[in-house]
């Protein structure tokens, strides 16, 4: 794997440098650009869906990704949690992105406060697999998600199905995604037609620590 990090320089530099993508932990910088432009654009489109869904006769579909309550963490602190401890590249996030857009376009859902967060753990963890030369098992992103190793397993299986494993982004996909987020954080944030995780029936307060980094990569 890892075709899609290594040809990145085929993407416009000055995208990849403002989105933050290039691998910032060794310079010390703890956040990249990306994280918090991925969670205002998934946090408008869960508003505009809830306030369709609240003033229109559409019913929402329950999926596996559909939690009984919102968790309490915010997803810009959810992705912020994903990022720490994942360790995966910057990249991931926006390929988690592309892969979450087409999911969404293969089903009926629409992206709420109920299954934003169980389909960003999935989506994540399943372009780190893909992009990244290492990463964590499936146990270790549960625990980082706050879900089971089982559910964590059926999350990623129905997303994987869902995309018929079609899990290839092209580089020239991958750096229409970067302009487009690098234009959008240079103005206000153009709400994108994103449709469709929320973790259990409510999120777990154990201490960070017990995400041992132990957990084999």
């Amino acid at each position: 794997m890892g075709t899609l990090a290594i040809e990145t320089n085929c993407v416009s530099s000055s995208d990849y440098v403002a989105l933050g993508l290039k691998d910032l932990r060794k310079d010390g910088i703890e956040k990249p650009q990306i994280l918090s432009l991925l969670s205002t654009l998934l946090e408008m489109s869960v508003q505009k869906n809830e306030r369709m869904l609240e003033t229109s006769q559409t019913k929402d579909s329950i999926s596996i990704f559909h939690g009984l309550r919102a968790p309490s963490l915010s997803i810009q602190q959810y992705i912020d949690r994903i990022f720490k401890y994942s360790c995966c590249s910057s990249s991931c996030f926006i390929v988690a992105y592309i892969y979450m857009e087409r999911f969404i376009e293969r089903t009926s859902l629409f992206l709420t406060s109920l299954n934003v967060h169980r389909l960003l753990i999935t989506t994540v963890m399943v372009a780190a697999k893909f992009m990244d030369d290492a990463f964590y098992n499936n146990a270790y992103y549960a625990r980082v998600g706050g879900v089971s190793t089982a559910e964590m397993n059926k999350l990623e299986m129905k997303l994987l199905f869902s995309l018929d494993f079609r899990l290839h982004v092209s580089v020239q996909t991958f750096g229409k995604y970067c302009s487009i987020l690098k234009k959008e954080s240079k103005g206000p944030l153009i709400e994108r037609p994103i449709q469709a995780c929320g973790v259990e029936e409510s999120w777990t307060n154990k201490d960070d620590s017990t995400c041992a980094r132990s957990v084999a990569r």
